[in-house]
């Protein structure tokens, strides 16, 4: 299969900032909604972000949440509406990587809302025994829009489970791993991947450095990417490929039946910089990294892609950063 060549566009989605927006620890995810506009979060501000392909901020709204740390665009008749897995907590710089004292005993939430913040659904607390000693604090949620309306969402920083909720809200199961590749550790992010006649539940098992794959009714139906992935965090599907954002600072391109095909524009060197993702002053503080330049990646958190196969990145580091890439031809292998 050939491979797609980008241009790497810096500073995509540059706005006017206040001092929280930039001081904030960015940890957003991103959607792409059905007329092509994006939507993350800035994550200093607990603001909703709508931009257009080019860049240029069409709509903002403050959000009942710590972070927009999953979000997801579902149809519902002539509409669209927002999904939202907030996890809960929020890191601080202050704190440096440990969360405030009291983020230990706040549990997420995922709730639906309209565009323009009213919220319209919210989910209730998985009723699963883990939780009689983890918080609940969930990263990622995913609609089955093709099908039943059920609800996926990935508790990754709490008890390391995925659930699943019926469309009106209802709990209907839990699943762990232990039936698949091993327990989640970290199941950081889903999706629902359409490419092929049977849609597939993917979920990004990041600390344990694989994919673990279902079906729709929760059955384990295989596990890939130990051999070539770190940090599995993200995904988003375009034509027959599966971009997968790595945190550890680079894409991983994936083909239809799981093989890698490239990474995009990696900076294996971030990881090992003292203070990462972000940079350790002399006084032992916390500051955005100096070393950020263009077609590096640092830190790649939330990701989605347009009907063009245009990917769009949001990292996790301090005042974040935004970037295009830009589909161009492709290159022979």
């Amino acid at each position: 299969m050939a491979k797609n060549s980008y241009k790497w566009i810096d500073n995509w989605g540059n706005r006017e900032r206040s001092e929280k927006s930039i001081s904030g620890w960015a940890h957003p995810g991103m959607a792409t909604t059905a007329t092509g506009n994006i939507v993350t979060c800035d994550s200093g501000e607990s603001l909703i972000l709508v931009f257009n392909q080019d860049g240029k901020l069409l709509d903002s709204w403050n959000g009942n949440f710590s972070d927009a740390h999953g979000i997801t665009i579902s149809k519902e008749g002539s509409s669209e509406v927002l999904w939202i897995a907030d996890n809960g907590s929020k890191r601080q710089p202050g704190h440096q990587y440990d969360y405030a004292p009291e983020a230990k005993s706040e549990s997420g939430r995922v709730f639906k809302s309209a565009f323009g913040g009213e919220e319209l659904m919210e989910l209730p607390m998985p009723p699963h025994e883990a939780y009689k000693t983890s918080k609940y604090s969930p990263t990622s949620v995913v609609i089955n829009d093709s099908g039943n309306g059920d609800i996926w969402v990935a508790d990754g920083y709490g008890a390391s489970l995925v659930h699943r909720f019926s469309s009106d809200g209802r709990y209907v199961q839990t699943i762990d791993g232990s039936t698949g590749a091993g327990l989640f550790s970290c199941p950081h992010g889903i999706a629902i991947d359409y490419r092929k006649p049977e849609p597939e539940l993917y979920v990004a098992d990041r600390a344990n450095a694989r994919v673990q794959v279902f079906d729709l009714d929760g059955n384990f139906k295989r596990s890939f990417g130990s051999d070539f992935l770190t940090t599995p965090s993200g995904f988003a599907f375009s034509n027959d490929l599966a971009i997968i954002s790595e945190l550890r600072s680079r894409l991983a391109v994936v083909d239809i039946n799981d093989n890698l095909i490239n990474y995009l524009f990696p900076n294996p060197d971030a990881p090992s910089m003292d203070g990462w993702p972000n940079e350790t002053t002399e006084s032992g503080t916390l500051q955005r990294p100096s070393s950020l330049e263009p077609k590096k990646f640092n830190s790649p958190h939330g990701m989605t892609v347009d009907n063009s196969g245009n990917i769009y990145v949001a990292e996790w580091l301090i005042g974040g950063r935004f970037t295009k890439l830009s589909i161009e031809d492709n290159i022979p292998n």
